[in-house]
């Protein structure tokens, strides 16, 4: 069940990074209250799952799902290049995401 639970968090990461895009410096209300709970949503959940997964593997996954969903809504949404190296890099991330679930025992 944490490991959902960090799943939905790094959800919500994605939705507030990609948020902080739509607040245009904070100066517009309803896209900063969104931005703004969905980063309260992400962080709540985040402390949720790290009460049964260690740490350190809970926040670089949560940070990977983050980093990778808000990369691909950029080149997806928002146009942004999608070369080779990037996407590398990104099916890196990907990887080490997937090593860490594989290969971190749950309590």
């Amino acid at each position: 069940m944490a490991w959902i639970i960090l799943f939905v968090a790094g959800l919500f990461e994605i939705g507030w990074a990609v948020g902080l895009k739509f607040t245009e410096g904070f100066t517009r209300p309803l896209p900063t209250v969104l931005t703004a709970v969905s980063l309260v949503l992400s962080m709540g959940l985040l402390g949720w799952a790290v009460k049964t997964l260690p740490l350190g593997t809970a926040y670089a996954v949560w940070t990977g799902i983050g980093a990778v969903g808000t990369a691909i809504v950029g080149i997806v949404v928002f146009k942004e290049p999608a070369t080779a190296a990037r996407l590398a890099c990104l099916t890196l991330i990907v990887a080490g995401i997937l090593g860490l679930k594989l290969f971190t025992p749950t309590t």
